[in-house]
């Protein structure tokens, strides 16, 4: 396995007496020394230099990197978000320790989710694989990477139990079983952090979204959870203390409510469970925006009163907004807020730092000035291999009726469908730091197979969809989808000719990766209807039809799977996913994943939660690689 050798060394900058320490207590230093170093520096810190410490800033149009520099150097920000180069993130340390009053380092998070450059299939995707070491390869390369772009905190793994697929973000976690989950959990705090999160090659964790925000009512994010004590305990809790256990340094609170109260303004949740019961000592962060949140659930009256209830419920540090800076100081003035709530946060956030390694070397992630990668996106930088391994483990077959796959390398094959060719969609949503380009498609996995062996014919057929507000919301932040501005009926009619010329059709369908992402519940978990005119046209030409699904949540496919002679379930594989897919289509089929979420029979739009007959582990007995796909009716 190839890993990258990083070697940390000091920067040649001043750094103040006051961090001539070793570092953290997860480098060997007992908690008892580090508790007296932070102590130590809090006394020579002002109020707003520790009110400065909880501001977890997010670079972007509303915060360019200028006014966050500035804010850096007047000791205003504790940590930073977004920015993942080197040379970006060591100007940004720079500014901390060079122009700062007390040189207190930054540190820096992103959402490493399922991989940092290398894209590894969606969480959902390795979900199916059953596979833990294939999973722990996947953290571990994905914090190799992470550490290597200067990175200390990844905020995953996301183990919100879900069960309701109209939810977006299905795709982010790892599944509907607790068991399963509660393994994951564990399995990926251990490959980020590898005993030390101060060490290159790994990186802290922060689980998340603490807590049960997979259960938002209807599928509706940022919404509202009605839960019963026992189900809480019993099917939903379990991951999050499992992620607490293996030793994960932060949390993410949750932007939804719990039984009428917001995760960010619930003592009992933040301070009773999390730390009087389950023993947490780590920091918590935070979701991005979630303290403004507050005064929409109603629980604040104003944005003042927002921040006096999250910190005092115990949200250490505040992501992206500017609240905590702007209304603490007189929150404390006014007496509404006690210093002591402001010291309680401000050494969490310290103590985080210390077990970073971050107050012996600002720059261990990052290495000397020329160390710098001359191209931050080389391919040489890719984990291509590690990828391809674990993608080949996702697959799920859900039907082969007459052995229509594996594909014959001869003949005509027909390669059709809006996802055939789309690199944007093969990253699926959350993919970091991936780039488009490097991706491969189906089509170009697919030809790559056949080489010159078979004949290769691709038409588009279908756009994802016809309703244009729906491609302009998931073109709103990048242009990940093309619109065919062709009548609808003059791409299916060329999907038709060539689906006519060859010895087998395979269609690639399902949902753009924007579709299946935050803030983008579904109320109708259908391929939408301008894919299913589509398959229609090409079943009626009497070829064999096979369906590769690429999607984030399970959708309903009683349908499909009527017009199918084999459907393949692909997710969104990641950067070496469709090069696996293509190969196996081909010549060597053997999907070994099971759907890690039941698939619903069919879907109604009103927001009742899918209810099983019979609700069946995840976990089931039989041969290894057994695929199991459970049809749901609703009640």
């Amino acid at each position: 396995m190839k890993w990258l050798c990083v070697v940390s060394l000091l920067s040649g900058l001043a750094i103040s007496p006051v961090f001539a320490q070793e570092s953290g207590a997860a480098q060997g230093v007992n908690a008892q020394q580090r508790d007296a170093f932070v102590s130590n520096l809090m006394k020579q810190m002002t109020l707003e230099e520790k009110i400065g410490q909880l501001r977890l800033i997010s670079v972007g149009p509303d915060n360019p990197k200028e006014a966050i520099r500035d804010g850096i150097s007047k000791g205003q920000i504790g940590a930073i978000f977004n920015t993942v180069t080197r040379p970006d993130i060591r100007a940004m340390q720079d500014q901390a320790m060079q122009l700062s009053r007390l040189k207190i380092p930054l540190f820096f998070a992103y959402d490493v989710v399922h991989g940092q450059r290398t894209v590894f299939p969606i969480s959902l995707g390795l979900a199916a694989s059953f596979d833990l070491e294939a999973i722990a390869l996947s953290g571990r390369v994905s914090a190799q990477e992470a550490s290597d772009d200067g990175l200390n905190m990844t905020f995953s793994p996301m183990v919100d139990i879900t069960r309701d697929p109209r939810w977006g973000r299905v795709s982010e976690g790892f599944g509907e079983d607790t068991w399963l989950v509660s393994k994951i959990a564990k399995v990926m705090v251990d490959a980020y952090q590898n005993g030390d999160p101060s060490q290159p090659g790994s990186v802290m964790a922060s689980v998340k979204h603490f807590a049960l925000y997979g259960a938002t009512e209807g599928g509706r994010d940022y919404n509202t959870v009605d839960m019963s004590p026992l189900k809480m305990y019993q099917d939903y809790l379990p991951p999050y203390k499992a992620a607490v256990d293996a030793g994960s340094g932060g949390v993410m609170v949750s932007l939804n409510a719990i039984n009428g109260i917001p995760a960010t303004a619930n003592p009992w949740l933040l301070k009773d469970l999390l730390r009087s019961q389950w023993g947490f000592g780590g920091i918590t962060i935070s979701d991005h925006g979630a303290i403004k949140e507050l005064i929409k659930h109603g629980v604040a009256e104003d944005a003042r009163d927002a921040v006096r209830l999250a910190i005092t419920s115990g949200v250490d540090m505040s992501m992206s907004d500017e609240y905590y800076d702007q209304y603490l100081p007189g929150l404390v003035k006014d007496g509404l807020v006690s210093e002591s709530d402001i010291d309680r946060a401000c050494r969490d956030v310290l103590n985080t730092k210390y077990d970073m390694g971050l107050f012996k070397d600002p720059y261990n992630h990052l290495g000397p000035v020329g160390s710098d990668p001359q191209d931050t996106n080389a391919e040489s930088r890719l984990h291509r291999a590690e990828a391809r391994v674990v993608a080949r483990k996702t697959l799920v077959l859900l039907k082969n009726d007459k052995q229509t796959l594996p594909l014959s390398k001869q003949g005509t094959i027909a390669l059709v469908g809006p996802m055939a060719d789309s690199q944007r969609d093969v990253m699926g949503s959350w993919s970091a730091a991936g780039v488009v380009k490097q991706s491969v498609t189906l089509r170009q996995g697919l030809e790559h197979a056949v080489g010159d062996k078979a004949k290769i014919l691709y038409a588009k057929g279908a756009n994802i969809t016809q309703d244009k507000s729906i491609i302009d919301y998931l073109n709103e932040y990048e242009p990940a989808v093309v619109f065919d501005t062709r009548p609808p009926q003059q791409m299916i009619d060329e999907a038709v000719q060539a689906a006519r010329q060859a010895d087998v059709v395979v269609a690639v369908v399902g949902e753009a990766q924007g579709m299946a992402h935050e803030a983008s519940s579904r109320a109708d978990i259908t391929i939408p209807q301008s894919q299913r005119d589509l398959i229609a046209a090409l079943k009626a030409t009497g070829k064999p039809l096979v369906l590769v699904l690429m999607n984030g949540r399970p959708l309903a496919l009683s349908w499909e799977s009527q017009q199918a002679d084999a459907m393949l379930e692909t997710w969104y594989s990641g950067t070496g996913g469709r090069q696996c897919g293509g190969r196996r289509a081909v010549w060597r089929l053997q999907p070994v994943g099971q759907a890690a979420d039941d698939l619903p029979a069919f879907c109604r739009p009103d927001p009742d939660v899918l209810q099983p007959f019979e609700y069946r582990p995840a976990v089931r007995q039989g041969k290894p690689g057994q695929v199991h796909v459970t049809l749901l009716r609703l009640a």
